[in-house]
Parts: structure tokens; C-alpha cells; sequence
């Protein structure tokens, strides 16, 4: 699907503000209310936006200890593994790579102890055969 230049500077505006008035997106491109929801309208119907959601701030993200789990998985066991990660809620993204690791798993616990007991949680999951975990400290850049 092809995205205009405007289409992308629309989309980064609602990237950082889902809940910008109509009215402040159009002066920032230069463009005429009805256009701009017009615009935004096209672009849901399409599938290019497929939703809105809350982005938390960096003062609560900042409270959680988030981690990567890199997991190695079992020869087809993708569906079974993928399912059992999607039913734990701390789990926020979930990454097929490739390399020694087959998947990526994000995770965002209240304490160390719970980051502890989630990472044990996945290891168990059958099919899982290995995972390594590295604790987030910062983030350095987020969009």
C-alpha cells in the first residue's frame, strides 16, 4: 500500500498523540480539517491504522522492570509456545528472529521477584528448550 508523504507525517503526529484534535493535525501539515480526516479515515478503513492505544508514561515505565527473554524453541512448537506466551498479560511484545534464539519476548514485571517466577513461567512452557534474559536499564531512544 502506498503512503504519501503526508500519509507518514500524519501517522507520525498520531504516533506521538493518538488523541490530537483534528483541527491541531491540520494546521501542523498544512492541510484543511476535511482533508486531514479524510485522511485518517482512509487509513483505518485500509488497515494501515489498525487501532489506538495508551502509551505509558516514562514516570510508570520507569516503576517496571522489563526484560528480554530470548527463547529457543522445539522444532513445531511455534503455535503451541506462541499461544501459552500470548496468555501471559506481562509478556507486552513477542518477536520471531532468526539466529540461536527463535523468538524475542518482551516482558514488564512490578518487582525482580515477579520477573523471576514470569522467566521460570516460560521456561516450563513445553517446547521452550532454552531462554536468556537480559534486564532493560534504560531506554535510550522510543517512538
Amino acid at each position: 500500500m502506498q503512503l504519501s508523504e503526508q500519509d507518514r507525517a500524519l501517522l507520525a503526529l498520531l504516533g506521538e498523540n493518538a488523541r490530537t484534535p483534528v483541527a491541531v493535525l491540520a494546521r501542523a501539515l498544512g492541510l484543511s480539517r476535511t482533508t486531514v480526516q479524510a485522511r485518517i479515515e482512509r487509513l483505518e478503513r485500509e488497515g494501515v491504522i489498525a487501532g489506538y492505544g495508551v502509551k505509558l508514561s516514562d514516570a510508570y515505565q520507569s516503576g517496571l522492570i522489563r526484560a528480554h527473554v530470548l527463547i529457543t524453541i522445539a522444532p513445531k512448537t511455534l503455535p503451541a509456545v506462541g499461544a501459552a506466551l500470548a496468555a501471559i498479560r506481562e509478556v507486552t511484545a513477542l518477536h520471531s528472529v532468526n539466529g540461536s534464539f527463535d523468538l524475542i519476548a518482551m516482558l514488564a514485571a512490578q518487582s525482580i521477584s515477579e520477573l523471576d517466577q514470569l522467566i521460570d513461567r516460560i521456561g516450563a512452557i513445553a517446547g521452550v528448550e532454552r531462554t536468556l534474559s537480559s534486564i532493560i536499564l534504560s531506554t535510550r531512544i522510543s517512538r
